[in-house]
């Protein structure tokens, strides 16, 4: 993710970014410019349909058609971006998570006690570290694929859940104190919530990164796309004459854009520009718990 200013119209409409969709669908915006040429051609000089043929009224159809259009494509881009919203709030609570148990361990624990302190000045980052791993993995992609992936080798079967593994050390090493008489029950009871707050967050940020929208949905809205924009100069060519050469590419860039838009925030958990963050926030988790828990 890249800190802008959202006021600045000079940059945003005049430079193109690596993740901006003009490039990803450039090639498509002439292939689409060069079959709307030929069909332009083909109505007007080769079979020279006049206006009054039939074949103009294929317009009413696009009318009727591009409501339903834009419907689907408001909601799957509200679905992709209500994934992304979802996945950094969860990393904000475990941002607040962490910091709350950092805060009262700190009040818990002996001023002295460095064993303790340092433990849980490792353990705690550890978790968003781990986590931020996890979600990046090809493990956590293809965890409830029924497909077997073979490619990805035997290390992938036996690859250990790393978020769990260090919230169950978490928790021993709590318990342990309890069983030690170094926090008490109520203590104990204190913290619990934020101890189980790890693991929910986790199971969250799972169920964003592991369940991608419906496979016939994103389909639908592909194909419709490409035969709605495809049958345009079909109709408008009588009025637009040559103009579909430039218009029907315009179309296919909106309509096609806030599908990739959707497609790329959709997966709040990867590499590209609009991703979150998320080891910057581990890194601020780290920051943090050990200005709280500092020996």
């Amino acid at each position: 993710m890249r800190i802008y200013n959202p006021k600045e119209w000079f940059k945003a409409v005049f430079y193109i970014r690596r993740s901006d969709t003009l490039k990803k669908l450039y090639p498509y915006l002439l292939i689409t410019a060069a079959f709307s040429g030929g069909i332009a051609y083909l109505e007007l000089e080769y079979l020279n349909l006049s206006a009054k043929s039939w074949v103009k009224n294929i317009t009413i159809v696009h009318s009727l058609l591009g409501f339903a259009l834009s419907l689907l494509l408001v909601f799957r881009t509200n679905t992709a971006y209500d994934r992304w919203w979802e996945a950094r709030k969860q990393w904000g609570s475990l941002t607040n998570v962490s910091r709350n148990l950092a805060l009262k361990i700190n009040a818990f624990l002996e001023d002295d006690d460095a064993a303790l302190r340092h433990f849980y000045r490792k353990a705690i980052p550890m978790y968003s570290q781990s986590l931020f791993a996890f979600l990046k993995s090809d493990y956590t992609t293809f965890m409830l694929d029924e497909n077997e992936h073979p490619e990805l080798g035997d290390a992938f079967s036996r690859k250990k859940h790393g978020p769990n593994h260090v919230a169950a050390l978490i928790f021993k090493k709590t318990n342990l104190l309890y069983k030690q008489h170094k926090i008490s029950g109520e203590q104990l009871l204190v913290i619990n919530n934020e101890l189980e707050g790890l693991t929910n967050i986790c199971g969250a940020c799972e169920r964003i990164k592991n369940t991608p929208i419906p496979h016939s949905y994103s389909t639908f809205i592909k194909k419709f796309i490409v035969l709605y924009v495809a049958t345009l100069p079909i109709g408008y060519v009588f009025s637009l004459g040559y103009f579909v050469v430039l218009a029907v590419p315009f179309i296919l860039y909106v309509l096609a854009s806030l599908e990739l838009i959707a497609e790329a925030i959709e997966d709040p958990f990867g590499d590209d520009f609009d991703d979150l963050p998320l080891d910057k926030m581990a890194e601020n988790i780290k920051k943090h718990t050990q200005e709280v828990l500092h020996p």
